[in-house]
């Protein structure tokens, strides 16, 4: 898939608003736990930055606010406070190694005061995007708005290009618009791993809720040379009796009657075909691994997959966790930052956040 890039763009004096992914998962104290999906957005701010009097507001949303939402007419709604981006701060400035100023608003003359004033090398912080309800609406009044203060739009928000929001899709209406390294680097991967990857091809599909992983298992089986399916929709493909060709394998056995995990006839079956493999993609954990016993299998596959020599691509919410426990995450070729958009983006359906990039 071919997007407009960041290098055909020229930064110099223009304001930019660069459209991030900082929706990271918190731990009991407010501390970030996801600091990869930070650090992977380095290389489109170091280069955005690399331009003479470029200045530049990121602009994220983070989950899914409470209370009474703000409308574009007043803008001083009341938020909740849980999720105002201004927490994400400290860690943002530690991923990118720049100083960030927060603003209590992502439109209006805030924003623009913001910009006047901002100090050459820094950056801006506009508060979360949904705290507005046009975001999710994609209001296109909305979008034209958050567009105003800027001259040019960047997306590096891979992680939710699948959404067809007003900050990912209806702004490039407004604004000349252009993929930022990190979407640039996912989408040439995963085109990589599709249409021409090393065989043998083997893609590992664990996790659950079959009706978003059956897709992905079923374009693997067309295009792969094995597909390993485990966690909780293998039971769900088990128990829906779907039938699959012999390149899908299932589990033989599981740890227990509850099924929490894949047995140890699976675990040897599974890792016999991970060391023939050239190339693995990997989309979720073989069982309930973050309680023990029942992270056996997703460890035993973890250490296969590591010793197999392949060129490997991992993504999604839970596998992150589980390479950032093992202390992986430098051992793998690609981790992908999308969670979602990965499936989808595999799955061959097309993402609105990338469809409006298209060269």
């Amino acid at each position: 898939m071919a997007l407009r890039s960041i290098r055909e763009a020229n930064f110099e004096n223009q304001k930019v608003l660069a459209r991030m992914d900082f929706n990271v998962e918190l731990n009991n104290i407010g501390q970030v736990q996801e600091h990869f999906k930070l650090d992977v957005l380095k290389k489109t701010i170091d280069y955005i930055l690399g331009f003479s009097g470029v200045k530049v507001a990121m602009l994220t949303h983070f989950g899914r606010p409470l209370g009474k939402p703000r409308t574009a007419g007043k803008p001083n709604g009341k938020n909740d406070p849980n999720y105002s981006v201004a927490k994400l701060v400290p860690a943002i400035e530690q991923a990118l190694g720049r100083k960030v100023i927060f603003v209590s608003d992502c439109i209006g003359k805030n924003v623009e005061k913001a910009l006047e004033n901002l100090p050459s090398g820094s950056l801006l912080l506009l508060e979360n995007v949904r705290f507005y309800l046009e975001e999710e609406a994609n209001d296109e009044k909305f979008a034209k708005t958050l567009a105003k203060p800027f001259d040019i739009y960047v997306n590096d928000a891979f992680g939710v290009d699948h959404r067809n929001h007003a900050s990912l899709t209806t702004i490039t209406k407004f604004l000349p618009s252009y993929a930022g390294m990190r979407v640039l680097e996912e989408v040439e991967r995963f085109d990589q791993i599709l249409f021409s990857p090393k065989r043998p091809a083997v893609a590992i599909i664990g996790g659950a809720k079959i009706e978003t992983k059956l897709p992905l298992i079923r374009v693997f089986e067309e295009k792969y040379d094995y597909t390993l399916v485990g966690g909780k929709v293998a039971n769900e493909a088990i128990d829906q009796k779907i039938v699959f060709s012999e390149k899908v394998f299932l589990p033989q056995d599981f740890d227990s009657s509850l099924r929490l995990d894949i047995g140890p006839d699976t675990i040897v079956r599974y890792t016999q075909v991970i060391k023939t493999a050239k190339t693995i993609v990997w989309n979720g954990p073989m069982g309930k691994f973050e309680e023990k016993p029942y992270n056996t299998g997703t460890d035993a596959l973890l250490r296969a997959v590591l010793e197999s020599g392949a060129f490997i691509v991992i993504g999604g919410g839970e596998s992150l966790t589980m390479l950032e426990e093992a202390g992986v995450m430098d051992k793998i070729g690609f981790v992908s930052s999308g969670g979602g958009a990965m499936l989808e983006y595999l799955g061959g359906k097309k993402l609105p956040g990338l469809e409006v990039l298209e060269a």
